[in-house]
């Protein structure tokens, strides 16, 4: 377990931390930051709700024809997409033809922040991937590799629901470590880790006191 590097957490300077936070090693490039972004909570959900609100929630369709069962939506100048097509990167959303909505300055700052904090200095993401999780959705071990290049890390925050990642190896097969998130954690992995095998156990039933029956996931990525 490590510490937070001084000085990071001016970014945080006008918010009082719920929680002390902590990074836990997951990988050789890979941490945990624990509460990390609680301090900006009261930032974020607005921004989410206006992003959401611009460009809804939908669950998209697998190459193989199959219905995602987390609900998205992006923000930034690229957003994820699949349909039955493939799985890619696109600068419209498809659901109305127009950019996906900017992504918000707090948004921008704390991925910064956490990349930062887990030796990966001048992360600048041009997409988040929003995943809205329901109890019993899930998300299948998978790569990150539909982006340009791999020297940027992977940047997660957790919202709402508990849940239980998995951060596997570089074959589906390798055994996953289980680690569950809470609300305001965060996970970067990169360098040495970025391609190793990831996902999310079904989400068990619950009520979260901020965001009810849900779990939101906000994945920052460098996918131009």
């Amino acid at each position: 377990m490590s510490t937070m590097q001084p000085g990071l957490f001016d970014l945080f300077a006008d918010h009082e931390p719920e929680q002390q936070p902590r990074a836990e090693q997951i990988g050789e490039q890979s941490w945990v930051l624990r509460g990390f972004a609680l301090p900006l909570i009261d930032q974020i959900l607005p921004a989410l709700d206006t992003i959401v609100a611009a460009a809804p929630l939908r669950h998209m369709v697998t190459p193989g024809g199959f219905s995602m069962s987390v609900g998205t939506s992006s923000c930034g100048p690229l957003g994820w997409i699949t349909d039955r097509s493939g799985y890619r990167y696109s600068s419209v959303d498809p659901l109305n033809g127009l950019p996906w909505p900017q992504m918000p300055s707090v948004f921008a700052k704390l991925a910064r922040a956490a990349a930062e904090q887990a030796g990966f200095a001048d992360f600048h993401a041009d997409s988040c991937l929003i995943n809205r999780y329901v109890p019993g959705a899930k998300m299948s071990l998978h790569q990150d590799k539909d982006e340009n290049a791999y020297t940027a890390p992977i940047v997660s925050l957790s919202l709402g629901l508990p849940a239980m990642f998995l951060f596997g190896g570089f074959s589906r097969s390798d055994r996953s470590q289980r680690i569950p998130l809470l609300h305001g954690d965060m996970v970067i992995w990169g360098g040495a880790d970025r391609l190793r095998f990831h996902g999310v156990l079904p989400i068990k039933q619950g009520r979260h006191p901020r965001l009810g029956e849900q779990r939101i996931n906000l994945t920052f990525r460098v996918a131009g």
